[in-house]
């Protein structure tokens, strides 16, 4: 159901608030420049310092200015249950075309416990749903033999796959049928060798054109071309997770001119040795104009 490159999309914040303006520009940006599809309000978009009236401001305000001109997959993930399921709700109310559920972090449920997680929300929100899966942010890695039975239920539809290990693509993918995207930037080239569809990218913020052609070009079965540019973007792609994420992506959007680079607390400002690398190989791309 979903294929291509999906920018996981960075929130732009003004003085401690959403920047709307910069939010729309943002979303023009790649629509603009071939960007498959929009992830608001996940891990780079800062959504676990958003009260729930801004993660769904955000979530509403994406899915209307993008109008169904590409796929929204909003980010509706959370440790509470009730609370996934409320925020998945609200993606299906306002039209969204799926929701992104991160594993439960903090509370390390089972397997059997994950399980029951997305079957809850499934049972609830009438809604594509996504499984993230991202071991080093939340400390639980969902297992193959458990994303099969979820494929079972009719709207777990895709996993974004974030261990970082093409075992766990590999087992999932002789398991069941459902579709992979790269959580990894570093790895979608290999994890589409396996049969993955496409990328939800903290990369595609900055060059969204080079990276869905990629994508592209891997869908298509080039695998020559998608390597030339996976090479293109690997210190591109190194340098944005020098710190964590987002910390490098905004700094990157900030001197692009597309946000101010404003980030909640905890997290702070990129260090001046990583800011310089950063930049440098920002002007390597020439994406500095």
């Amino acid at each position: 159901m979903f294929k291509g490159s999906f920018v996981a999309l960075a929130t732009p914040f003004r003085n401690g608030l959403i920047d709307e303006d910069a939010l729309r520009a943002l979303l023009d940006f790649h629509l603009a420049n071939g960007t498959h599809g929009i992830v608001p309000c996940g891990t780079t978009g800062e959504a676990a310092t958003m009260s729930h009236e801004e993660h769904k401001r955000v979530l509403s305000l994406v899915v209307s200015h993008v109008n169904h001109r590409i796929p929204v997959i909003c980010g509706a993930g959370s440790n509470s249950t009730s609370e996934a399921i409320e925020l998945a709700l609200h993606a299906k109310k306002i039209g969204g075309d799926g929701a992104l559920v991160v594993t439960p972090y903090y509370n390390k449920p089972p397997q059997e416990g994950l399980y029951r997680h997305y079957e809850a929300i499934a049972s609830k929100a009438d809604i594509p749903i996504v499984i993230y899966n991202v071991p080093s942010r939340t400390g639980i890695c969902i297992q193959p033999e458990t994303v099969a039975r979820l494929s079972r239920l009719s709207n777990i539809v895709a996993i974004k796959e974030a261990s970082g290990s093409l075992d766990q693509v590999s087992a999932i993918l002789k398991m069941c049928d459902i579709t992979v995207l790269s959580g990894e930037d570093t790895l979608t080239v290999p994890m589409m060798t396996l049969g993955a569809k496409g990328v939800i990218s903290v990369t595609a913020n900055v060059v969204p054109d080079l990276m869905a052609q990629m994508v592209d070009a891997a869908l298509a079965g080039d695998f020559k071309k998608a390597e030339k540019i996976h090479y293109q973007l690997f210190d591109l792609t190194k340098a944005l997770f020098c710190e964590t994420n987002p910390i490098p992506v905004k700094y990157a959007l900030k001197l692009m001119g597309k946000l101010t680079g404003d980030l909640r607390l905890p997290l702070c400002e990129m260090s001046e040795s990583n800011s310089k690398k950063l930049k440098t190989v920002l002007e390597q791309l020439s994406v500095l104009k």
